[in-house]
């Protein structure tokens, strides 16, 4: 069934693991919980051999187990959980391994945009139906939200703080309420949310100040900041576990050389480290540097190698991928990058000959020469 979906859900994709989890699982559940909070823990971060499983799961999500742990008593607790971070770090995943886990379906999801409405949140009309038998429960089109009050199930909304503050306030009374009025009907006007309906939304904190969260909002939310990765180990094993799910959906053998991954590590902490000294906006990257573009510079180099290369990843590849990637502003950002490949990345080339920093700093210098 994977196979026929561009990406499958992670209740899909991981459907034998949860299965078998939930058939060794008698420990007691929350609600209408598919698995047990040890279980949704274990099935997110992994199993160890202390944990005494007669078959080993596959880490997902890369992080300090605690922020997993809180986000899984967040919802244990019948409240809404908030995940917070700078783009990349990992909101979402976690948001859907959580939903995956939980109540088998990650996909009652509202995305959070300057367009979003009440309508997206609680319901809507089919104007055909309504026109021909006049307005009903048949008639009424619910949201994702609400589809998930009534199935007692989680539901998510993506990008919290793109929404604007009516959706927000419409919020409010979901998660305190926990029931929506329709007041356009006589009878059957009251959906009701079912034990285990809770809300995950995410928020970006790089849009403070867009539609910043009320109060009342935001004590109906339990918030769970989730920071960005700059432990190089962990970043690596994100790096490398996104990167072989890359290969095998492309159904490709290809080599990512260790020491072209420590290139890659090397250089984004190298840039993060610069934007950290920078003294205004100007001398940082647009780029917030995250994971998750460390991961897209990646999927970008190994795409060309295979299609319009020799099958073999090179650093010089690599290299134009990252400043093609970094480079959204111009002249500012080429400006950073020419800045960062002549301090940085040229005495690297030479102190370290080791490595094919001397083919990674002419890759550079070629893709901001053509950008330029």
């Amino acid at each position: 069934m994977t196979d026929e979906m561009l990406r499958a859900p992670a209740e899909v994709k991981y459907a034998e693991e949860l299965d078998w989890l939930e058939s060794v699982d008698d420990a007691p559940k929350p609600f209408s919980w598919r698995l047990s909070p040890r279980m949704v823990r274990l099935f997110v971060l992994g199993s160890e051999p202390s944990d005494g499983l007669d078959r080993e799961i596959s880490q997902k999500w890369f992080g300090d187990r605690s922020f997993v742990e809180r986000s899984i008593v967040t919802l244990a607790s019948d409240r809404g959980l908030l995940l917070i971070g700078d783009p990349g770090t990992g909101k979402s995943w976690l948001a859907e391994l959580l939903s995956a886990a939980i109540c088998r379906n990650s996909t009652l999801v509202v995305q959070g945009t300057a367009g979003t409405t009440e309508d997206h949140i609680k319901y809507s009309w089919n104007v055909s139906m309504v026109i021909a038998k006049g307005q009903s429960r048949e008639s009424m089109i619910p949201s994702p939200i609400m589809t998930a009050m009534e199935r007692g199930v989680i539901g998510r909304f993506e990008e919290l703080t793109r929404s604007t503050s009516d959706v927000q306030d419409a919020l409010i009374s979901i998660l305190s309420e926990k029931y929506v009025s329709i007041p356009e009907l006589d009878d059957d006007n009251i959906v009701f949310a079912q034990p285990g309906f809770s809300i995950i939304a995410t928020a970006n904190s790089r849009d403070r100040g867009v539609n910043d969260l009320s109060s009342a909002l935001k004590r109906r939310f339990n918030f769970v900041r989730i920071p960005v990765v700059t432990n190089k180990r962990s970043e690596a094993e994100i790096v490398r576990f996104r990167t072989t799910e890359l290969l095998r959906r492309h159904q490709m053998e290809l080599e990512v050389p260790p020491t072209l991954l420590d290139i890659l590590l090397q250089s984004f902490a190298d840039l993060r480290a610069a934007a950290a000294s920078a003294t205004s906006d100007d001398e940082r990257l647009e780029s917030a540097l995250s994971t998750a573009e460390q991961i897209g510079v990646l999927e970008d180099a190994i795409l060309h190698s295979r299609f319009f290369g020799d099958n073999t990843l090179r650093a010089g590849t690599l290299a134009g991928s990252l400043v093609g990637s970094l480079a959204r502003r111009a002249p500012e950002d080429l400006a950073i990058l020419n800045k960062f490949w002549h301090g940085v990345v040229e005495p690297r080339s030479k102190k370290d000959t080791g490595a094919p920093w001397a083919e990674f700093l002419e890759g550079g210098r070629e893709a901001i020469a053509k950008l330029s």
